[in-house]
């Protein structure tokens, strides 16, 4: 089964569109993303042109902040201070990675973490390691909501996350034991790598490196979410996993592209609409539903379970 990430982006754009309609009938508001882009790297204009694309067509108004020549730290900072106290702006988005000389841990803690829509904001991961996210950073949160589409399984389920950013595979990796799989995460150090994928029941990778998972470190009938996304010499873009060998051992896998990639905007749009509706309308809404976590449901699991 190809997992369509394009068909459930198109499912989750459709509801924010809606959620930003009753929004504006009830505030007489529009929620606003602002977006912060230095430097001049061709594929943060590319993805940062789709997000303002996708925005304008489910009703979200952009303001962007371009900045190809570079700015200082003190400017970076200065300027997120200026968005943070805007109450016009309800979401930020600071597109990664900054140019060499900038510190981005301290860009990202700068962003108010009512109006991070990345997730990445120290309290936000922080909620989500509590089992209370306010905030799921986009990617993984588009993971969790193609397998829960399809219908995987994940209670019980032996799930291996492969790579340990803070954008993907640590975040992935408490969405997946917040629906009660056993989760392993592997790295660059693991040791048999293939000893581990061959256990998978899910298989996510996000390990930066073309084809790395080939076909025969895919158990028979897993789920597999490969992330990666990366251009050969020939100008093909492939995954971090090896499609065809992997696809014949997978009962489910996403292609490249037209898997993950599509989710990524999608989510970040949700998360733009819910910091709107949590500034304008205040508290009570619903925890993040790509969770899907106990918390999300309105049940708490045992602490230490």
């Amino acid at each position: 089964m190809i997992l369509d990430g394009r068909s459930v982006a198109q499912k989750v754009l459709g509801e924010v569109k809606a959620g930003v309609e009753r929004l504006r009938g009830e505030t007489g508001v529009a929620p606003m993303l602002a977006v912060v882009l230095v430097g001049d790297f061709a594929p943060s204009k590319i993805y940062v042109a789709n997000k303002m694309k996708a925005s304008d067509a489910v009703g979200i108004a952009t303001r962007d902040h371009v900045h190809p020549a570079g700015l200082t730290q003190a400017e970076l900072l200065a300027l997120l201070g200026s968005l943070n106290a805007d109450p016009a702006v309800h979401g930020i988005l600071l597109q990664l990675p900054l140019p060499k000389g900038l510190d981005e841990d301290e860009a990202i803690a700068a962003i108010a973490p009512q109006k991070d829509v990345d997730g990445l904001h120290p309290t936000n991961l922080g909620r989500l390691l509590a089992g209370a996210p306010t905030v799921v950073p986009c990617t993984p949160a588009g993971c969790l909501e193609i397998l829960d589409h399809y219908g995987a399984k994940l209670e019980g389920q032996e799930a291996v996350v492969v790579g340990r950013s803070r954008l993907v595979g640590k975040p992935l990796a408490q969405l997946l034991l917040a629906r009660h799989a056993t989760v392993t995460m592997c790295h660059t150090r693991t040791r048999d790598l293939a000893e581990h994928t061959r256990r998978a029941d899910v298989l996510c990778v996000a390990a930066g490196r073309p084809r790395v998972i080939t076909g025969d470190m895919v158990k028979e009938g897993a789920w597999v979410i490969d992330v990666g996304i990366n251009r050969l010499e020939t100008g093909r873009l492939v995954g971090d996993v090896d499609f065809d060998a992997a696809s014949a051992r997978a009962q489910a896998i996403t292609p490249v592209p037209g898997g993950v990639g599509p989710m990524t905007v999608a989510m970040l749009l949700r998360n733009t609409l819910r910091a709107a509706q949590r500034q304008l309308l205040g508290g009570g809404l619903r925890p993040p539903a790509a969770a899907s976590s106990p918390e999300a449901r309105g049940r708490r699991p045992r602490a230490n379970a």
